[in-house]
């Protein structure tokens, strides 16, 4: 059940309760692909950082050791030792961006794993089948992620389908949900609006998805090319149109510029793989932009990553140890930026649901989007 706490504008603070705890919101979501986050982070380091929610992937789990393995060590709550809420994403993103042969036919796809080669078969059954045996909190709906330059008449189609396809996801799920042997039976599901930067068939597919009455909505087919401008103005279109009682997640989004913008707009859930992406390349994130660790300007600079932070790399380490470490190519260099990283996105939503709360969020945007412009 979601639950609105406070409006700022179309900013939302809110409560999301799940069958594993409740969600703040609005919330970023600490990517771990394969059941980990990349750069040694363990579940205990996700507590320690404030994580709320983890997010795993149905393609590469499916893959990679396999859902029924995860189903026999008791879900990936007990395989991976996390008790909170975890996402799996429906692994349609990966399908059409991994996959090399692919063939989608109306019952789904049929494409080659990217690890070995061998022929795999997806379709809506078979992802919510996956993400069941995963028993993950949220699972997301199996949908097509087409191209963001596809032409109007490709996207028309490709919605079409995606709609059928969550309508099948949710009887399906239903299915599932009611078999004793399924690990969580309480698990939700959230569907996917589509229709690249073509707001008409955004707005008409947002339209028809908010009328099941799912667990939350989700705008997928962002960030994938397209202007920051253009995503502001889809989600201008959009959001409005789902349903406000519901959590609407903004997928695979952002940067720290791009999540202030979208709250803004009324969005609840968020992740990216930035943080850990960059910190594994010695990019970090600070409120006065990002730094690059690299430099030599850090050669002997003995302050942290963030002067005030209280990260466990900036508790403890230099600039100029880090940046030793990751010069030497040692994996702790590494595991400290990437902890950094995700503490500085999980404490920002900390700070955004404050400034909700006290009703300044549009002034607490603005100082905040003036700080990042800085860069070092």
């Amino acid at each position: 059940m979601y639950e609105l706490l406070k409006r700022d504008g179309a900013a939302r603070r809110g409560r999301l309760h799940t069958v594993h705890g409740v969600i703040e919101t609005p919330v970023f979501m600490n990517v771990g692909t394969v059941a980990a986050i990349k750069g040694a982070v363990s579940t205990e380091d996700l507590e320690q950082i404030g994580t709320q929610v983890e997010l795993s992937n149905t393609y590469h789990l499916h893959v990679r050791p396999g859902d029924q393995i995860i189903k026999k060590m008791g879900g990936l709550h007990r395989f991976m030792s996390w008790e909170k809420p975890i996402l799996t994403d429906s692994g349609g993103f990966q399908v059409f961006s991994l996959a090399g042969l692919r063939r989608i036919k109306e019952e789904g796809v049929y494409f080659n794993s990217h690890i070995d080669g061998r022929k795999i078969f997806m379709g809506p059954e078979e992802s919510m089948q996956i993400q069941s045996n995963l028993a993950s909190t949220i699972a997301m709906a199996f949908d097509e992620c087409p191209s963001s330059v596809a032409d109007r008449e490709y996207m028309e189609r490709s919605v079409a389908r995606t709609t059928r396809w969550l309508e099948r996801c949710k009887k399906e799920m239903d299915r599932l949900n009611s078999l004793p042997d399924t690990i969580n039976r309480h698990q939700m599901l959230f569907g996917i609006n589509q229709g690249g930067v073509y707001e008409d068939i955004r707005i008409l597919h947002a339209k028809e998805i908010a009328s099941m009455d799912l667990d939350g909505y989700a705008v997928g087919g962002l960030a994938v090319g397209e202007s920051h401008e253009e995503m502001y103005r889809i989600l201008d279109a959009v959001v409005p149109q789902l349903p406000q009682e519901k959590p609407i997640y903004l997928m695979g989004v952002g940067t720290p510029a791009n999540i202030l913008e979208a709250v803004d707009r009324g969005v609840d859930f968020f992740d990216c793989v930035y943080p850990s992406r960059n910190g594994r390349h010695g990019h970090v994130y600070t409120k006065q932009g990002k730094r690059n660790l690299f430099n030599a300007k850090y050669e002997m600079d003995d302050r942290p990553i963030e002067e005030g932070c209280q990260c466990p790399a900036c508790r403890r380490y230099s600039r100029s140890y880090i940046r030793h470490l990751l010069k030497a190519k040692e994996m702790l260099g590494m595991r400290l930026c990437v902890l950094h990283n995700l503490y500085f996105y999980n404490h920002l939503m900390e700070e955004i649901r404050q400034a909700i709360e006290e009703g300044n969020y549009k002034e607490y945007k603005k100082k905040t989007l003036e700080g990042l412009q800085g860069g070092k």
